[in-house]
C-alpha cells in the first residue's frame, strides 16, 4: 500500500504505543520500529516524519539505546520525546547531565517561542505538561534554540527550525498533558505537511486491493471464532476474494449459550460467507475429561483445535493461504526494543499451522489496533453487537469452568452467564464494561431453598474496566444490578446456590481466573 507514514523509533518507553495511537487518532498512518532498526529498514519505509520515543534509560547507562546519527540526515521532520530529546542532544553534540532534581509528574511549561510545534500557542503562555525523566539537557546541538522552559528544565523544548527537528522533555501523548494533542497535530500537519487521510474507509479500499493482489487466483481459508478480529478479517477478505475464501468455524462445545447458531446465522445467512461448520464438541470434551490444570486445559484445546482444523482444511481443494486476524500490538510485541514479554499463560490460536500445512499467510489486520478493527468493521457494515462484544478467551468456557469440565457443568455456566450479561445489557452497562462473565467454582456450599437443604456450586461474577487488557480494575456495578443477577441465577439455574462478586484488579489478579 502506498501512503505517507510516520516512523516511531521505540527506545523502550511504556508510552510508545500511546504515541502511535495518538498519531493514528489524527488519521495519520504510523509504524513502530525498534530504535536499533537498520538505517536501510527505516529508509525503505520512506517516512514523511520520524518520532523518537521516550525510554527508561539514561544516555550514560551501560548498554543504553542509542540513535544512528544518519537518522538526523534523512531530511524529514523529527520529533524527540523525553529520552528521544536526550539522545538527540547526546548524538548531535549537545550535553546531557544527570539531574540533581528529577522530574516525575506534573509540571508547568512556559512557551518561549510560538513557532513550529507551538505555532498555535501564544509566547509566554503556560501549559500543564507531564514529566518523566532523571537526566536534563544542559546544551542542545548547534542550530537548536529553546522554545519552552520549566523552572527545573530551561531546555524543556527546543527546535532546529531549518532542519525541522523538534524536541520535548515532556510527554505530549499522555492525558496528563491536556494540550498535547495540539502539539502533535502541529508537528504532523504544520511541520510535516501530512494529510489526515488514514481512515477506516481508506483502509478497507486499500486492504481489499492488497488481499486480491496477494492471493491472486488462489484460495484462502480462515478459522472463524465469532470474535471481533476473525469476524472482521472474514468479512474484509470475503469482499476481496468472494467464493475463494472458506471460513472454518469449529464448535468446541465450550462456547456461550446459542453462540454456534448465532455465528452460523450471522456469517452464512447475513454475510453469505462460504462457511464450514464443524461440531467437534464431543471430541473436545472427551479430550478434556479429567483435566483440571489450567495450562493443560489450554494445551489440550489448542492441540485438538489444530487437529480438527487441519482435517477440515485438507478437504478444501486448492487452499494455499491461511488468513489470520493478527493485530498490530502482536506485531509490535514481536519487534519491541524490550523484547517479548514473559508468558503468563499459553495462548490458543492456529499457531504453527501455516508451516505445518505449507500455507502462505495473509494477515489483513496486522496494521491495526483493536479500536481501528472495530472502525473497519463498521465501514464494512457489520453490526455493533458483533464489533463491541466483550473479549472471549480462545479456550472458551474451559477456563471459566474451574476444576473438571463436564457437559453438565458447562450448561450450568452457560445459562448463568447469559443471565448476567442480560442484566448488564438491561442496565445499559454492557458497552461501559470492558469485559463481564461468570466463573463456575469447584466449591460446594450449603443453602436453603424452600424447606429443602441444598449443597450446590458457587458462581463468581467478574466484570472489569480496561483499555487493552494489560491492566484492569473491577467494575463498580450498582448493587441492585448485582442483586437482580444473583437472584435470577440462583432461582433459574439448578446447581448454583451462592453467587459472589470478584473485586480483584489486574495486577495482582488476572482477568480470567485460569
Amino acid at each position: 500500500m502506498s501512503r505517507k507514514l510516520v516512523v516511531i523509533l521505540d527506545f523502550g518507553s511504556q508510552y510508545t504505543q500511546l504515541i502511535a495511537r495518538r498519531i493514528r487518532e489524527a488519521h495519520v498512518y504510523c509504524e513502530i520500529l525498534p530504535c536499533n532498526a537498520p538505517l536501510a529498514t527505516i529508509r525503505a519505509k520512506a517516512p514523511a516524519a520520524v518520532v523518537l520515543s521516550g525510554g527508561p534509560s539514561s544516555v550514560y547507562d551501560t548498554g543504553a539505546p542509542t540513535l544512528d546519527p544518519a537518522v538526523l540526515e534523512l531530511g524529514v521532520p523529527i520529533l524527540g520525546i523525553c529520552y528521544g530529546m536526550q539522545i538527540l542532544a547526546h548524538v548531535g553534540g549537545g550535553r546531557v547531565e544527570r539531574s540533581d532534581h528529577r522530574e516525575y509528574g506534573p509540571a508547568t511549561m512556559k512557551v518561549e517561542r510560538a513557532e513550529g510545534i507551538f505555532a498555535h500557542f501564544e509566547a509566554g503562555e503556560s501549559l500543564d505538561v507531564w514529566m518523566s525523566h532523571g537526566d536534563r539537557i544542559v546544551e542542545m546541538p548547534k542550530g537548536f534554540v529553546p522554545i519552552g522552559r520549566t523552572d527545573n528544565s530551561p531546555l524543556c523544548a527546543a527546535a532546529n527550525a531549518e532542519k525541522k527537528i523538534f524536541a520535548l522533555q515532556f510527554h505530549p501523548e499522555v492525558a496528563h498533558t491536556p494540550r498535547g494533542r495540539e502539539i502533535l497535530d502541529a508537528f504532523l500537519f504544520d511541520v510535516a505537511g501530512l494529510s489526515p487521510d488514514w481512515t477506516a474507509i481508506s483502509f478497507v479500499e486499500e486492504s481489499v486491493a492488497a488481499v486480491r493482489a496477494k492471493v491472486g487466483t488462489e484460495h484462502a481459508i480462515l478459522g472463524l471464532s465469532g470474535g471481533v478480529d476473525s469476524s472482521v478479517a472474514a468479512v474484509l477478505c470475503s469482499r476481496a476474494l468472494e467464493d475463494r475464501l472458506t471460513c472454518i468455524f469449529i464448535d468446541n462445545g465450550l462456547l456461550r449459550l446459542h453462540e454456534a447458531e448465532q455465528v452460523v446465522a450471522m456469517f452464512e445467512g447475513r454475510f453469505h460467507l462460504k462457511l464450514v461448520h464443524v461440531d467437534a464438541s464431543e471430541r473436545f470434551l472427551t479430550g478434556l475429561r479429567g483435566v483440571t490444570d489450567p495450562e493443560k486445559k489450554r494445551k489440550t484445546i489448542g492441540r485438538i483445535f489444530i487437529e480438527v482444523f487441519e482435517e477440515e482444511a485438507k478437504k478444501i481443494e486448492g487452499a494455499s493461504f491461511l488468513v489470520q486476524g493478527t493485530l498490530y500490538p502482536d506485531v509490535i510485541e514481536s519487534v519491541s526494543f524490550k523484547g517479548p514479554s514473559a508468558v503468563i499463560k499459553s495462548h490458543h490460536n492456529v499457531g504453527g499451522l501455516p508451516e505445518r500445512m505449507n500455507l502462505k499467510l495473509c494477515e489483513p489486520l496486522r496494521e491495526l489496533f483493536k479500536d481501528e478493527v472495530r472502525a473497519v468493521g463498521e465501514a464494512l457494515g457489520m453490526p455493533r453487537d458483533v464489533l463491541y462484544r466483550h473479549p472471549f478467551p480462545g479456550p472458551g468456557l474451559a477456563v471459566r469452568c474451574l476444576g473438571e469440565i463436564t457437559k453438565e457443568r458447562l450448561d450450568i455456566l452457560r445459562r448463568a452467564d447469559a443471565i448476567f450479561i442480560e442484566e448488564i445489557r438491561n442496565a445499559n452497562l454492557y458497552e461501559v464494561i470492558w469485559q463481564a462473565f461468570c466463573v463456575l467454582l469447584p466449591v460446594r456450599t450449603v443453602g436453603v431453598m424452600g424447606d429443602d437443604r441444598t449443597y450446590d456450586e458457587v458462581l463468581a461474577l467478574r466484570a472489569v474496566n480496561s483499555t487493552d487488557g494489560m491492566t484492569a480494575d473491577w467494575s463498580r456495578i450498582p448493587h441492585e444490578v448485582l442483586a437482580r443477577a444473583s437472584s435470577r441465577i440462583i432461582n433459574e439455574v439448578r446447581g448454583i446456590n451462592r453467587v459472589v462478586y470478584d473485586i480483584s484488579s489486574k495486577p495482582p489478579a488476572t482477568i480470567e481466573w485460569e
